[in-house]
C-alpha cells in the first residue's frame, strides 16, 4: 500500500498526524480549521462544521482552497498576457528568452495532503516551459532529469555568458536546441526537505528520483536530531505506478534496485555537499536507520508510539504550533 511507517505509523496510528489534510483527518493542521475564519465568503453563511458530514466538510474546505489557488494562477496568467502583449507590440517577442517555471510543484489533495514540502510527484515536479524560436523548435519535449540548480547555468549559457565553476547545476541549453539528451547527462534528481514537522507536518526526508523510480528516506528528525518521527523508506515504480500508491521498498524483487538507489543517493549527497557534516546530530539519525534492518524497524515502531503520545499530549494542551525544527527532546527508546 501507499506510504510507510514514516507517513502512516506502525499500525496507521499516525495517519491523523502527518501532513496537512483537507478535512479533519489531521486535528492540528487542516483546512477545515484554517480556512473558514480567513475566507468566510467561501463557506455557507454561519458555517459550523458540526452541522455537516465529514465528506461535506472536506468538499467545502477543498473547494474553498482550490478557488483561491486557481485565482492566483489566473492572476499570474493575466499578468503574463500583459507582458507578452508588450513584447509583441515592441517587436521583442521573438528576441526574448521566456522561461516559465516554479520553485516546486504543489499538492492539491493527493494522498489527502496539501501544499508542497513532499517528494511525491505532485510536489517534487515543477512546470518548465522555455520559448525562444531563434534556437528552440516549437513543440520540443525533453524527458531529461533537470533540477532547479540547472536554471542559472542555462540562463547564463543562453545569454552567451560563462558559467562559473562554483555553480552546482549544468546548462541544458543543448537539450532545448536539439531535443535530445547529451551523452553523460545526469540520470537522477536529488531532493531534500529539512524543516521537520514545521509548516504542514511534513517529516524531514531526502531522496533520489530516476526516470522510472523514486526512493524516499524519511529520517524524521530536526537538525538537532530531535522531535523524532518514525524513520522509514519508500520506493515507487513511476512507470507502472505514477501516482505512487504502492510502496515497493520491502518487495524482495526490488532489493537490488533499492541497494543501487541507496548507493546513488549516498554518492549524490556527497557530491552536492549535503553529506550531513554540517549537522552531525541529524546525520547520526540518518546513518542509524540507513540499513533499516530488524533492529532499526523495531526502534522505528517505538518512535512511532512515542510520537503519538507526544502529539496527543500537545493536542490535549491546546498546542498547535510547536517548535519542531530545533532542539532535542529526550526519548525513552531502549538500545
Amino acid at each position: 500500500k501507499w506510504g510507510s511507517i514514516a507517513t502512516r505509523g506502525h499500525r496507521d496510528e499516525l495517519i491523523p498526524h502527518i501532513g496537512t489534510s483537507n478535512g479533519s483527518r489531521n486535528p492540528r493542521r487542516n483546512y477545515l480549521i484554517d480556512l473558514p475564519p480567513r475566507f468566510p465568503a467561501e463557506f455557507p453563511r454561519d458555517f459550523d462544521s458540526k452541522n455537516y458530514t465529514e465528506k461535506d466538510n472536506t468538499r467545502l474546505a477543498y473547494n474553498a482552497y482550490l478557488k483561491k489557488f486557481l485565482r492566483c494562477v489566473r492572476g499570474i496568467d493575466d499578468n503574463l498576457a500583459r507582458l507578452f502583449k508588450h513584447l509583441e507590440e515592441t517587436g521583442q517577442m521573438d528576441n526574448t528568452i521566456i522561461i516559465y517555471t516554479g520553485d516546486q510543484g504543489f499538492m492539491l489533495g493527493e494522498h489527502d495532503f496539501q501544499d508542497k514540502r513532499w517528494m511525491y510527484e505532485e510536489s517534487q515536479r515543477m512546470p518548465l516551459l522555455v520559448r525562444y524560436p531563434k534556437s528552440i523548435k516549437p513543440g520540443t519535449v525533453i524527458d531529461s532529469c533537470v533540477e532547479n540548480v540547472d536554471f542559472g547555468p542555462t540562463m547564463l549559457d543562453m545569454a552567451g555568458l560563462k558559467v562559473p565553476a562554483s555553480m552546482q547545476g549544468k546548462s541544458f541549453k543543448k537539450h532545448l536546441e536539439t531535443g535530445k539528451e547529451p551523452e553523460g547527462w545526469k540520470q537522477t534528481a536529488y531532493y531534500r526537505y529539512w524543516m521537520h514537522m514545521v509548516h504542514h507536518d511534513n517529516p524531514a526526508h531526502v531522496g533520489i528520483r530516476t526516470k522510472t523510480h523514486k526512493l524516499i528516506y524519511f529520517y524524521g528528525c530536526n537538525y538537532d536530531g530531535g522531535y523524532q518521527t518514525p524513520p522509514g523508506w519508500e520506493l515507487y515504480d513511476l512507470s507502472t505506478d505514477p501516482h505512487e500508491t504502492i510502496n515497493l521498498y520491502d518487495d524482495p524483487n526490488h532489493a537490488e534496485l533499492v541497494a543501487d538507489l541507496k548507493r546513488q543517493l549516498a554518492e549524490t549527497r556527497k557530491r552536492v555537499g549535503d553529506d550531513g557534516s554540517h549537522y552531525p546530530a541529524a546525520e547520526k539519525v540518518v546513518q542509524e536507520f540507513w540499513d533499516y534492518d530488524l533492529k532499526d524497524r523495531q526502534k522505528a515502531q517505538m518512535i512511532s508510539r512515542e510520537f503519538l503520545k507526544r502529539r496527543e499530549a500537545e493536542l490535549k494542551a491546546g498546542k498547535r504550533n510547536i517548535r519542531t525544527h530545533q532542539g532535542f527532546q529526550e526519548a525513552s527508546y531502549p538500545e
